[in-house]
């Protein structure tokens, strides 16, 4: 057994971003592809000439989110089919934008912490993580018959982990109110603040369209207590000098 007293976290976190980089984290860039590949076959993407266009392809496009999605009205009446919903919510996403938005985030913070955790646990970790949030917001809105797509809750949980394991990882990142300038910052301050964004959304968010801010709370909470609860005892990353790859954009 490893004593983790004597590791020296500064060499392992070293060799973790390491390994990252190097394509250690197939299950992050797996995830990556196979939402990229579901929108792009989707009629959410506009290029699968199978649904047409104009009126033809939005009614594809609602009868896809109806057919995916998470619909909290339903899932909390507890129909078999609609408690499977969370599931294939979590590869669907709503534009572009939604897509580009959860995989730039996936991509920065999932290889590390899938590295940190090992592939088959990650993999559960980040599916039960997504079906809470998701799950956590249906819940709270269940008299809502407003379709809920997108893996935001599970990469939330991702940010969760990642600030526990890697508090002083240095991120890239882009602020609106400091002119879009890439500053690296430690990763505590850059998820604490996108935690708080997130917090003061959801308390004045409603159940209607829009960004499903409660779902990212409940994810990032859930994977946060995760780590907290199965890395704590002195498995840490505290080392200043870990950094992430790619950018971030709270």
């Amino acid at each position: 057994m490893t004593d983790w007293r004597k590791v020296d976290w500064r060499e392992r976190a070293r060799e973790l971003g390491t390994a990252a980089s190097a394509g250690g984290a197939p299950v992050t860039y797996g995830l990556i592809a196979l939402c990229c590949a579901v929108f792009l076959v989707s009629p959410l993407s506009g290029f699968n000439p199978v649904y047409g266009s104009a009126d033809s392809l939005l009614a594809a496009q609602a009868g896809y989110f109806e057919r995916w999605g998470v619909i909290p009205s339903e899932l909390v009446a507890g129909s078999v089919r609609a408690t499977l919903t969370p599931l294939t919510a979590l590869f669907v996403h709503g534009s572009w934008l939604h897509l580009l938005g959860n995989m730039l985030f996936l991509y920065v913070f999932g290889a590390m912490a899938e590295e940190r955790m090992g592939r088959i646990e990650f993999s559960v970790f980040y599916v039960a993580c997504g079906y809470f949030a998701l799950v956590a917001y249906a819940v709270v809105h269940a008299d809502s018959d407003q379709t809920l797509v997108g893996a935001s809750g599970a990469i939330s949980a991702v940010l969760g982990a990642f600030l526990y394991l890697f508090p002083r990882a240095r991120v890239t990142s882009l602020f609106p109110f400091l002119f879009f300038l890439p500053l690296r910052f430690p990763a505590w301050i850059v998820l604490v603040f996108w935690f708080v964004l997130q917090w003061l959304a959801a308390r004045s968010a409603g159940s209607g369209p829009g960004v499903a801010y409660l779902a990212h709370v409940a994810g990032f909470a859930a994977g946060f207590l995760y780590a907290w609860v199965r890395f704590r005892g002195g498995t840490r990353v505290k080392s200043p000098a870990t950094a992430t790859e790619g950018e971030s954009q709270p």
